[in-house]
């Protein structure tokens, strides 16, 4: 009798679930998915491309590469983490949909996250909006002294910047230092109130962080980095992060 050896098909090298056991705890066990439904229940984006957070999860368990990296689903989720929360097994999800992200070429991700991470490692502000340290300034100064001058009881509150040993660090949505200056001003008030010792800094003041959307983990460190060492170099304790 002759032998004959049968030769499986070889493991592909570099799958999306190669990666994902990579960084999950435990190995990135998906079976440990009860298919319960509570994460999807709960999701802002579920039913968006036929698609939800369970049906996300199962198609990775089952090796379902191609569909899940090319997906425009995983740009629709959130990553609110939400779907952690409800989920009884605490699976990961976003950090499944952030890994399927990165598989994406960098010139076909959506071209509003991809502008505003540009723009924010263009300025040493981190300014999604590309407002400069210099106009930052100014535009605080500028509400501070109007704010003042007509509510006379706010007339010591105080917005400021780079200053030396203070216990917050303070950040700020970047849109609204150019198209809603008014808005700063609630939280300043707060912060007058309770006697809060505070500063932005002229530096790495932008509070959000497009390049973390992006996926694109050394843009995201560069502009985190960025803030924190102003902080640092202030003097800071606590940073306040807005975003």
């Amino acid at each position: 009798m002759t032998e004959k050896t049968i030769k499986l098909g070889k493991k592909k090298k570099n799958t999306f679930m190669d990666k994902v056991k990579e960084i999950l705890p435990e190995g990135g066990n998906l079976n440990l998915c009860l298919t319960c439904g509570a994460c999807s229940s709960g999701c802002p984006a579920t039913g968006l491309e036929n698609m939800d957070p369970r049906k996300f999860l199962r198609m990775a368990a089952l090796g379902m590469d191609d569909e899940l990296t090319s997906t425009p689903w995983v740009w629709m989720c959130t990553m609110c983490q939400r779907c952690i929360y409800v989920c009884p097994m605490k699976i990961d999800i976003p950090q499944l949909v952030y890994n399927a992200r990165d598989t994406w070429p960098r010139e076909t991700r959506p071209k509003g996250i991809l502008g505003s991470c540009d723009m924010a490692l263009k300025n040493e502000s981190g300014s999604a909006m590309g407002t400069s340290p210099d106009d930052f300034t100014f535009v605080v100064e500028d509400v501070l002294e109007e704010y003042q001058e007509a509510q006379p009881e706010f007339k010591d509150m105080q917005a400021p910047i780079d200053k030396q040993g203070a216990e917050f660090f303070l950040n700020q949505n970047s849109r609204e230092p150019v198209t809603e200056p008014d808005e700063m001003v609630p939280l300043w008030k707060i912060l007058h109130l309770v006697g809060a010792n505070w500063t932005y800094g002229s530096k790495g003041w932008g509070g959000e962080n497009y390049c973390m959307f992006l996926a694109e983990d050394a843009s995201w460190k560069h502009l985190v980095q960025q803030s924190t060492d102003q902080a640092h170099e202030l003097g800071c304790k606590t940073f306040l992060n807005t975003e």
